[in-house]
């Protein structure tokens, strides 16, 4: 690889991997809108279709080929939002952690630093992504559909509800989304480095671009798995609370624990299938994204073998990416 035109490091270094991120997230999330749909259909009235393409099938039918991309919209905005805090924050917090333990801690424990770095991102980027996912949510799983656009739906939820209405699944957003990321960028360098150590005899800086963002697709598409079967439960408790009608005046609000109990254990898993082809793939093509705008900007792809110990402290975790 090229010498990178960017500092290490510098706020140019993390403003890339910011915009990288929302290139890797906007995009791929809205491409599976359609999937998307039928997978929060199925988990709020399980058996509503028979599977993904009569889902597609039933909705074309009584929607319109538009009906297919409802959520679209908060689906794209919501995305970008939190792709841009997921990969960017990520990138600040996995430098700041290791300043903070030190060169030989951050190597030795370098998993352990991925996870909070990850986890730490992901509660941020939430943050960003929750307005629009609540809007997702009702659009998708309201029959007919809560509001046509975005502008429309964001208007009644909000006329309706009001600025809490759009904040009512955080918790069981953090519980889906920060598990879900932790497991995604830590089981990413895992793989990553595995692959290099066990299929690819070379230094990576040896293999050309094209064959480091094969290794990257790859490992995103284990990453994404894994993603998917960590974080389903959080994600179906996700479609059923934004699924809940709005409360009438002195009714109690349901909560996520009396939600657990009234799904069961099994209920919580509904649509799992649709979902790992989803996010696996979704994962897959987000990691390819975000390597692919780094290797053009000069920046070395993500994860790589361990190596022989490196002198310079904050350089540590990048030399073993291009490395």
């Amino acid at each position: 690889m090229t010498n990178s035109p960017i500092e290490l490091y510098s706020t140019n270094y993390f403003l890339a991997c910011t915009l990288g991120g929302i290139l890797a997230c906007g995009p791929t999330h809205s491409l599976v809108t359609p999937l998307d749909l039928v997978k929060c259909r199925t988990q709020v009235k399980p058996g509503l279709y028979k599977g993904v393409f009569d889902g597609w099938r039933t909705i074309a039918k009584s929607e319109g080929l538009r009906g297919v991309f409802t959520g679209i919209g908060p689906t794209a905005i919501g995305y970008s939002f939190q792709g841009a805090g997921k990969y960017g924050l990520y990138e600040v917090f996995k430098y700041r952690y290791a300043q903070i333990v030190g060169e030989e801690n951050a190597h030795q424990y370098r998993t352990v630093l991925y996870l909070g770095a990850s986890a730490s991102a992901e509660f941020i980027a939430d943050l960003f992504l929750c307005p629009m996912e609540a809007l997702k949510v009702r659009m998708q799983t309201s029959i007919p559909p809560y509001a046509k656009t975005t502008r429309q739906g964001f208007a009644k939820l909000m006329a309706e509800e009001g600025p809490k209405g759009f904040y009512k699944g955080i918790v069981p957003l953090w519980c889906r989304q920060v598990p879900y990321t932790m497991v995604k960028f830590a089981s990413f360098e895992a793989t990553v480095e595995m692959l290099y150590k066990t299929f690819m005899p070379k230094p990576k800086s040896e293999y050309n671009k094209f064959q480091q963002l094969g290794v990257s697709f790859a490992g995103g598409y284990i990453a994404g798995i894994l993603c998917a079967v960590v974080s389903h439960p959080a994600d179906v408790l996700v479609s059923k609370l934004n699924n809940m009608p709005k409360t009438a005046a002195g009714e109690k609000t349901v909560t996520t624990g009396e939600m657990i109990k009234k799904l069961g254990f099994r209920g919580l898993w509904t649509g799992l299938g649709p979902r790992i082809f989803m996010i696996g793939s979704l994962t897959a093509l987000q990691w390819l994204i975000y390597d692919t705008f780094k290797v053009n900007v000069g920046l070395p792809t993500t994860g790589g073998g361990a190596e022989e110990k490196k002198p310079n402290v904050t350089n540590k975790l990048l030399e073993q990416e291009a490395n």
